[in-house]
């Protein structure tokens, strides 16, 4: 497989090796645990390049835990993830930005006293090539990158039409806008993998549907893949190419989600209805 090396001199497979429908990520027999807690156990599944993929269960499934281990913000006990063609084990958080995976989290983690614009290009920090130095003299190259970088983040704020909040304080915001605002700083880092903790949670129906359009349009538009935790069935049903279910911290179920719903071990655990 073809590959380039990233700014810590690690091989990564290059984007255009592998096409839509191969796998991009896979979890391999991965656990943890904290003390004699285990949050996941012996878990393996996949993410193919270009696709929505699912990862649902009851709370305490351990659905976050795994994307902190997929952005390297735990390291797994055992197993092993492999991503671009490169198995890894520990990983720390900036580099996962730096080989491609951005993410979102349940909780909004934005700066709250800066603005929109700010904090959305707040996520192009780690594609900035010119030094601290070039930064803060604020001219030649270094306002050349400054000014291209804000074109991107632009961009972004046009997609997500937030136009009218770029420069209001985050802190002064909805909930809802607040959700977008921090979906667009993960997609200021040019992510080949997003990962989405919970996107909806908290929302009304209108931002539910509203955020549903934006990340359907970031899968197929930006032809990002990406990977979401969410609890509201309907929305993963509607979104998802496929789902792996987690229950206690171990995979009850991976299929379409057609395929998930009629599951008996996904009704029983976690949708609590029977046919």
């Amino acid at each position: 497989m073809n590959a380039h090396v990233d700014q810590r001199g690690m091989a990564i497979a290059r984007d255009d090796a592998i096409a839509p429908g191969e796998v991009l990520l896979s979890v391999k027999n991965v656990s943890l645990a904290f003390g004699g807690v285990k949050a996941i156990s012996d878990i393996s599944f996949d993410i193919r390049k270009g696709e929505i993929r699912a990862i649902i269960g009851p709370n305490g499934a351990g659905k976050t835990s795994m994307l902190n281990v997929i952005n390297g913000f735990y390291t797994p006990q055992q197993g092993t993830i492999v991503f671009r063609g490169v198995e890894r084990r520990a990983m720390k958080p900036h580099h996962a930005v730096r080989q491609g995976i951005a993410r979102t989290f349940q909780n909004v983690a934005l700066f709250k006293g800066m603005s929109t614009l700010d904090n959305i290009m707040a996520g192009r920090s780690t594609l900035m090539k010119r030094n601290i130095g070039w930064q803060m003299l604020w001219h030649g190259p270094a306002l050349a990158e400054e000014i291209e970088h804000r074109k991107a983040v632009e961009e972004i704020i046009d997609f997500l039409e937030i136009q009218h909040i770029r420069r209001t304080p985050v802190g002064r915001l909805p909930y809802g806008l607040q959700k977008r605002v921090e979906l667009g700083r993960a997609l200021a880092m040019e992510p080949t993998l997003l990962l989405l903790d919970e996107p909806m949670a908290g929302m009304n129906l209108e931002e539910k549907e509203d955020m549903s359009r934006f990340i359907l349009d970031v899968n197929r538009q930006r032809g990002t893949t990406v990977a979401l935790i969410e609890h509201d069935i309907g929305v993963v049903m509607d979104l998802s190419d496929r789902v792996v279910v987690l229950d206690y911290g171990k995979k009850i179920a991976d299929g379409t989600p057609d395929e998930v719903k009629n599951d008996r071990a996904v009704i029983d655990a976690y949708l609590g209805v029977s046919h």
